[in-house]
This record gives C-alpha cells, sequence and structure tokens, in this order.
C-alpha cells in the first residue's frame, strides 16, 4: 500500500495532509526517513511521525466518554450526535458507536469500524459486563430487591412480559431520598437500567456507564467529551472479553 494511503486510513490526516507529512521527512519507515508519498509500505513496517509510532491498523478502535444530552448517532440534524466528537480526517474511516447510550446517559462509548468485535460486545451471547453509576430517588435498597435481581425477574412495563437476565446491584450510599447505586449488567435491553429502578419504584436521576469489559471512566463527569484511542492493553481486554484473543 502507498505510504499516504497508510497514514490516511490510519487517521493521521487528510490525504494531502500527510503528504506534506511525508515530504518534510518527518516519517520514518523501519527507521529510514522516507520522502516519498507513493512508498510502498505495509502495515507490518514500523511507522513513526516525529519520533513517535503511528498506528497504521486499517480497523480502528477508540473510547469517547459521551456526555448527557448527546444522541449516540452518526448524523442527526437537529441534536448534537457522538459524530460531532470525532475528527473530521477520520470522518471517512466508517467508525460508528458500539451498541447505544440512551440520550441522557453519559460516560463509556466505543467507537470503532470493526464490524466483528462490535457484533460480539453487543450480542448476549457474550455476556460482556457493563457497570453503570446510577443517582436515584426513591426508597434505600433492600436485600430481597438486590437478591430478585441478582437471579433474573420478569418485567412488564411495557404491556408485555420481557425476561431481565442476573445483574448485579451495588448500593453506594443513601441520604433523604436520594441515593446512588452501582448496576453490572451483561445485556443491553432498550432503558435496561432505568425500567429496573422503576421497576423498584425509584426513579433515576442521572446515569453513567463507568465501566466495559474492564475498560474504565471516571465516575465523575469531567471527562466528558473526551475522544482518544483505546490502548492495546484495553483492546486485548475487549478481545478476551469477546473471544476474540
Amino acid at each position: 500500500m502507498r505510504l499516504d494511503r497508510l497514514l490516511a486510513n490510519s487517521g493521521l490526516g487528510t490525504r494531502s495532509g500527510v503528504r506534506d507529512m511525508i515530504s518534510g521527512g518527518g516519517v520514518e519507515v523501519n527507521g529510514t526517513v522516507v520522502t516519498d508519498p507513493s512508498a510502498h509500505v505495509s502495515e507490518s513496517d514500523l511507522i513513526t511521525y516525529g519520533g513517535s509510532p503511528v498506528n497504521c491498523q486499517t480497523k480502528l478502535y477508540y473510547l469517547l466518554d459521551k456526555p448527557d444530552g448527546v444522541l449516540t448517532a452518526m448524523e442527526d440534524k437537529r441534536l448534537p450526535c457522538v459524530a460531532d466528537y470525532i475528527p473530521s480526517e477520520l470522518k471517512s474511516k466508517k467508525l460508528s458507536p458500539v451498541g447505544r447510550l440512551d440520550y441522557h446517559t453519559s460516560g463509556l462509548l466505543i467507537i470503532t469500524n470493526d464490524g466483528e468485535l462490535s457484533h460480539r460486545l453487543q450480542s448476549p451471547k457474550y455476556k460482556v459486563p457493563k457497570i453503570y453509576l446510577a443517582t436515584f430517588r426513591g426508597l434505600e435498597w433492600r436485600e430481597n430487591e438486590i437478591a430478585t435481581i441478582s437471579s433474573g425477574f420478569t418485567i412488564k412495563d411495557k404491556g408485555y412480559s420481557e425476561q431481565i437476565a442476573s445483574a448485579k446491584l451495588e448500593p453506594l450510599d443513601f441520604g433523604s431520598g436520594t441515593g446512588r447505586a452501582l448496576l453490572t449488567l451483561t445485556e443491553g435491553k432498550t432503558h435496561e437500567v432505568r425500567r429496573i429502578f422503576a421497576h423498584f419504584n425509584k426513579e433515576v436521576s442521572e446515569l453513567r456507564r463507568i465501566e466495559l469489559a474492564g475498560i474504565k471512566v471516571s465516575e465523575d463527569t469531567g471527562s466528558c467529551g473526551t475522544f482518544r484511542p483505546l490502548e492495546e492493553s484495553e483492546l486485548k481486554l475487549l478481545y478476551d472479553a469477546t473471544g476474540m484473543a
């Protein structure tokens, strides 16, 4: 593959932008400066720009800490969406979010163009754990409610019966009718966290996904809006969780 094309595909910049980088002498291939944008290279070559290695994989993996009030979609004419946080040079890389976070749910969202990994992360078959931090209004959690969630139960909030898989609820603190709790799910039904809380007469006022397959973001919302490549160790966690190791 041409050097300029490989670098553009890696998300380093636009095709014309990476040609300027190459012509300027800032790109090395296996320790040798290469100034010809048409030079043939492969993904297995060690390519650096400005002394830093370039991830030349055609499959790309990113983490977005989605803010509240952002739609999990790549395009919307009315509302802010996750595509607004993706750099322009990556817009042509066929990236898309893995699963959905509700409009009013913040936190960890994987963005990738790896269709197989995306499918497996969303499939109930692989039971990939997802941890949510919920602030709620209502009564304090009782032991029998926690046990019911742990064993799985049937919910009928939509006019028909639907099975909710076994989950883990951990109360954190409670006072004056308001509390916080962690809920670990291994499936992804629509509005599932809020529906589980509502089933036990508790209203979620704030919801944040803080962990997926061992990858974590901060519990507070100060990091919302962050968009960054996944680290190798984080990608390995996803592969391990989905049997792609």
